[in-house]
């Protein structure tokens, strides 16, 4: 399912873990699947990326307090892949969805967004963001 480069709008292309507790959320997908995790810095805090033979092949991250305190559990959130994830969100309002959390540039890794359809479904919005080539290099 992950298809970051190249991926073709319209598709799947990612996986995010919202977890309550992120460390027992990495420790359980390792041992069940062998899944191995890297950090990585965005915008103001730190996502790991989950691999599996050497491909990234979703991500995870801690819960906010505010959230869980609210009752929100740990959830999957699946993403498709857009080529303008302002444009879509604003669309999905029109077709009856709702944008839940607008979009928003995670720092050297994407333009993303969560809305839900017009039947209460979430869905994430993946969109590309321009890098330069000082970025690529390193990672």
């Amino acid at each position: 399912m992950v298809h970051l480069d190249g991926a073709e709008a319209g598709r799947f292309c990612w996986l995010d873990l919202a977890a309550t507790d992120a460390a027992r959320a990495r420790a359980f997908y390792g041992q069940l699947f062998g899944w191995t995790s890297y950090e990585q810095s965005a915008n103001t805090g730190i996502f790991t990326r989950l691999r599996l033979a050497d491909q990234d092949i979703g991500s995870l991250y801690q819960m906010n307090r505010r959230a869980m305190d609210q009752g929100l559990g740990s959830h999957w959130t699946a993403y498709i892949r857009v080529n303008d994830v302002d444009d879509v969100a604003r669309r999905a309002d029109a077709c009856g969805g709702k944008v839940i959390v607008r979009p928003f540039a995670v720092s050297g890794v994407a333009r993303i967004a969560l809305i839900q359809d017009s039947v209460g479904a979430h869905v994430g919005l993946w969109g590309p963001i321009e890098t330069t080539p000082e970025q690529e290099a390193n990672g």
